[in-house]
């Protein structure tokens, strides 16, 4: 069975291929690529795989983002922190997914599945991601927050929110008037929940508000320095892998 994985963190990459070795210990994993567009140019150029693992957010936008422009005939489990309205819509359309950090035991299974799934022949996987695109179009994005304040609770509605900034494990708010908050919830959990025509991952740290950006500088190897609003960081970068995306969100 040849394998191709799709993975942007290197440590999760090869913690990933071990993990599929030892489940697997027949298979050949034929590449692991770490963006949209290098999974896109691969899929373009290279036979397909039997199957394909690909995490959801990767470098540069995502992985949906590659079935768009290539047709993939091969089964895909995804690597995922989505939420649970997006977990059932992978159950829906027969996608497998498992939640990071991954399970052996769930890995196992996953490709239990995969050799039912392989035995019932073969299937678009494009029909099915097309499916599942449809319905994540019409999800719902978050309008409010909640924040705990001593023994009281308030909210802040969505469209007051400059940027999220994750500093070690506490994650600061800042609104559009300059207040800060710390909330409960982890940056990459945030992130699935916000409207994505108005805020933008710019690197692990910061997600911000399209109104936030205060100035654009480029950087040196082809980075991008960012001016926030409110914020006393000097050092805000979104990478060079990242930064077409990035001009591409400013322009739409």
């Amino acid at each position: 069975m040849n394998i191709l994985l799709i993975e942007d963190e290197a440590a999760a990459a090869k913690r990933l291929r071990e993990m599929v070795l030892r489940a697997e210990p027949g298979a050949h994993i034929i590449a692991t690529l770490e963006s949209v567009a290098t999974a896109t140019q691969w899929l373009k150029t290279n036979p397909g795989p039997d199957l394909i693992i690909s995490d959801v957010q990767l470098a540069d936008g995502i992985c949906f983002d590659i079935f768009k422009q290539v047709t993939v005939t091969a089964p895909i489990i995804f690597t995922t922190a989505y939420d649970e309205y997006t977990l059932k819509a992978f159950k829906l359309n027969s996608i497998d997914y498992l939640l990071k950090p991954i399970d052996m035991e769930e890995l196992c299974f996953a490709f239990s599945k995969y050799h039912s799934l392989k035995q019932a022949g073969p299937s678009t996987a494009n029909d099915k991601i097309f499916e599942l695109l449809q319905q994540l179009s019409g999800k719902a994005y978050r309008t409010r927050f909640l924040i705990k304040q001593a023994d009281k609770l308030l909210t802040v509605p969505e469209g007051r929110v400059s940027w999220l900034q994750a500093d070690g494990n506490i994650i600061y708010l800042c609104t559009n008037t300059g207040e800060r908050h710390i909330i409960d919830e982890p940056l990459d959990e945030l992130e699935q929940t916000l409207q994505p025509a108005s805020f933008f991952r710019l690197n692990r740290r910061y997600i911000a508000r399209i109104d936030s950006i205060e100035n654009i500088y480029n950087h040196f190897n082809g980075r991008l320095k960012i001016d926030l609003k409110y914020s006393r960081d000097k050092e805000i970068f979104v990478s060079r892998e990242k930064a077409s995306l990035f001009k591409s969100w400013l322009d739409s």
